[in-house]
């Protein structure tokens, strides 16, 4: 039975990476929530999927004049005190509309930015109240960019997660990251015990200097083994699409990672945003859970792929 991660929560009904959009994927039987961890000015490691703020929050409104050369609002420039003061928002695009115009209504609600360590807590209180097992998900954003910055987010991430309990290859946690060489890190000089995700993309977003498609070959696969314990490949990598009436045919990317002992994680499963070739949310989850035995799947709908995976 594939397991669930809750991308950045039940981010397909709340904004995302809001304590209240991961309480609902809780409630909806996600096996794990996601948190994408960036970092303050002071040091303080939050909640959110970009080192950017503007996209999710009113940064611009509140703190106009405090955007770099680029345009952007970054968190590192950023007091977690004056993060505290903004007002989370769906998710928008470069042109202020809302990426997905039919989730929850953009700039509505009462939504806000909290720490790793606050909702650490928070699933630890979910777990003690309702004595379920959920486990989490982090992900190190932009480490060498961080250490850039002036701070190795690699390391503070590792001792939050230590103070809440997690530090062992046997504890509900998988910590993942783009950076191959950040992982080669974590597991050698950091002396990371938890499993490890290689996370794998296209080469053209620039996520890292990682090579992906070289990481996605038999050899490639063998040496992340040394490692890591699982992939979390981009649904794309994984599959093309059926043409002409055919069926979609796997690119042998899930069985050279299962076959090297990996597990397989694919993102992103979307209702409103299906992979290539796929008529139905339905089709999609089957065809990767049953057709390529994916062992869990990263999505904004955990309840939707909680009801077709209890089929």
């Amino acid at each position: 039975m594939s397991v669930i991660i809750a991308h950045r929560g039940a981010s397909g009904y709340l904004p995302e990476h809001t304590l209240p959009a991961k309480a609902l994927a809780y409630a909806m039987g996600a096996d794990f929530l996601e948190q994408d961890v960036v970092a303050t000015r002071d040091d303080q490691l939050v909640v959110l999927h970009d080192i950017y703020l503007d996209r999710v929050t009113n940064v611009a409104e509140r703190f106009p004049g405090r955007a770099r050369e680029d345009g952007r609002y970054y968190v590192r420039d950023f007091d977690l005190g004056e993060i505290r003061t903004l007002k989370v928002t769906e998710r928008l695009d470069a042109g202020g509309l809302p990426v997905y115009p039919h989730r929850f209504p953009p700039g509505s609600g009462r939504f806000g930015v909290h720490t790793l360590a606050e909702e650490l807590t928070f699933v630890s209180g979910l777990n003690r109240a309702t004595g379920g097992t959920t486990g989490v998900y982090p992900e190190i954003k932009r480490p060498a960019w961080h250490r850039e910055q002036g701070i190795d987010l690699a390391a503070a991430m590792l001792g939050v997660l230590a103070a809440h309990g997690y530090e062992g290859p046997d504890d509900r946690i998988f910590v993942q990251c783009f950076d191959a060489d950040e992982l080669l890190r974590l597991r050698g000089e950091l002396g990371c015990r938890m499993r490890l995700v290689q996370l794998i993309g296209d080469n053209s977003w620039g996520e890292a200097a990682t090579d992906y498609d070289l990481l996605c070959t038999e050899h490639g696969l063998a040496e992340l083994a040394r490692t890591v314990d699982a992939i979390g490949p981009w649904v794309n990598k994984l599959y093309v699409p059926g043409t002409g009436g055919d069926p979609p045919r796997s690119t042998g990317l899930a069985e050279r990672a299962h076959s090297a002992g990996l597990l397989v994680h694919p993102y992103t499963f979307r209702l409103d945003e299906l992979a290539p070739g796929f008529a139905t949310f339905e089709e999609m989850v089957r065809y990767f859970c049953t057709n390529l035995a994916v062992d869990g799947v990263f999505t904004d709908f955990p309840d939707r792929v909680h009801e077709l995976l209890a089929r």
